[in-house]
């Protein structure tokens, strides 16, 4: 694997590095930052916030050093005080746990962005989603890195997000291994504001997450090679792809020369330039 306690080419702060120096050194409260700096796009109503089409750009942003630039841009302030809703930068779940990320590795923790489903969000579905998971000494930690107290609220959740059950959010292999074993309905696996779920979304979402453990987290709807569309049959070649794929990251550690290997598979290589799928567009990494 990648030195998680390491920055990466997007959990990088860059040039602003100094502004990670007088963060809390709790994992609780690393969070509670982040929760004061960005805003959930699709959850500003609940705030009080009305998102204009400008404002969204920002989703698109990969790199947390950006991401940094356009929180000071908008608040010069320290990252520790908390913004009110209207002046918080607007992103997604993956935002929230890159930025974790990079907070917890500028304090030495081991930690990595992991991609999968959470399924605490209502409706008895899976909804796609990624968590922060961080090496406490004795174990790997999933951190949901987006659930503040507003989206208690909102939601059913009944456990302490800062070690979120395992069976409560399936990273993507864990999701793809029940789904082939009869296990679970793949149809519960997607996004439900979109209508949209299945195989083909499990199989994406598995390479992402193999991508972000080898130390590239990139955007929930950035695309490419293996992936499939939602109208495509995945045929055995490629369900025995993704099936070893699966394997290997619900061990990424012990597995991690075999993970590279595989990951270095044409199919599976992130390449320079990816598909935006939701601009519509390519784009660099």
């Amino acid at each position: 694997m990648t030195d998680c306690t390491r920055p990466g080419p997007m959990t990088s702060a860059g040039a602003h590095a100094g502004l990670l120096a007088r963060l809390p050194h709790d994992v609780a409260g690393l969070a509670a930052v982040g929760h004061g700096l960005l805003i959930h796009e699709h959850l500003a109503p609940s705030y009080d916030v009305v998102l204009s089409e400008e404002d969204r750009a920002t989703v698109h942003l990969r790199r947390v050093e950006d991401l940094l630039g356009r929180i000071t841009e908008r608040d010069g302030r320290p990252l520790t005080e908390s913004r009110e809703p209207k002046d918080r930068v607007p992103g997604n779940c993956r935002h929230f746990t890159v930025l974790l990320v990079t907070a917890l590795r500028a304090l030495d923790v081991p930690a990595r962005a992991r991609c999968g489903f959470g399924g605490y969000f209502g409706g008895g579905t899976f909804e796609d989603h990624w968590v922060a998971e961080h090496w406490n000494g004795d174990r790997w930690v999933l951190v949901d890195g987006q659930v503040d107290d507003v989206q208690r609220a909102l939601f059913p959740i009944d456990f302490d997000v800062t070690d979120v059950p395992r069976d409560r959010f399936l990273v993507a292999g864990e999701a793809w291994r029940r789904c082939r074993a009869g296990e679970a309905d793949p149809a519960l696996f997607g996004l439900s504001v979109l209508g949209e779920s299945g195989l083909w979304w499990i199989a994406a979402n598995l390479v992402r997450d193999a991508t972000a453990l080898l130390g590239v987290e990139v955007l929930p709807w950035d695309t490419w090679g293996a992936m499939p569309e939602p109208e495509d049959e995945i045929g055995e070649d490629a369900l025995a792809l993704f099936d070893r794929l699966a394997e290997l990251t619900l061990d990424p550690d012990a597995r991690a020369a075999e993970l590279r290997a595989l990951c270095r598979d044409e199919r599976l290589r992130l390449p320079a330039v990816v598909r935006n799928a939701v601009r519509g567009v390519d784009e660099p990494v």
